[in-house]
């Protein structure tokens, strides 16, 4: 995880946290956290990037929806960001 952008790790969480998130329902999500736009330029090569380096997997819901869900390795790579952050936040900071 160490080599993705803030952007790419939001990504990360957000997927993680919805139940088979589209691509508008990721752009909303980050929307409202940025508070401000994310245009589709920005989000769907991240969306790419995160696929082909295997966190993410891509399928279909239909000609049109691509329906987003992290890999397992997705998820280690998640747990492992996690425990990296504990050992440098006071106790009553970590999650």
């Amino acid at each position: 995880m160490h080599d993705l952008t803030g952007f790419q790790r939001d990504l990360l969480y957000i997927i993680a946290g919805l139940d088979e998130p589209h691509g508008l329902a990721l752009k909303a999500e980050l929307e409202e956290y940025y508070d401000k736009e994310v245009h589709h330029g920005r989000l769907y090569p991240n969306l790419d990037t995160l696929v082909d380096k295997g966190l993410v997997e891509k399928s279909h819901a239909d000609k049109r929806t691509n329906i987003y869900a992290l890999t397992d390795r997705g998820r280690r790579e998640i747990d492992a960001r996690r425990d990296w952050e504990r050992q440098y936040l006071p106790s009553g900071l970590a999650a």
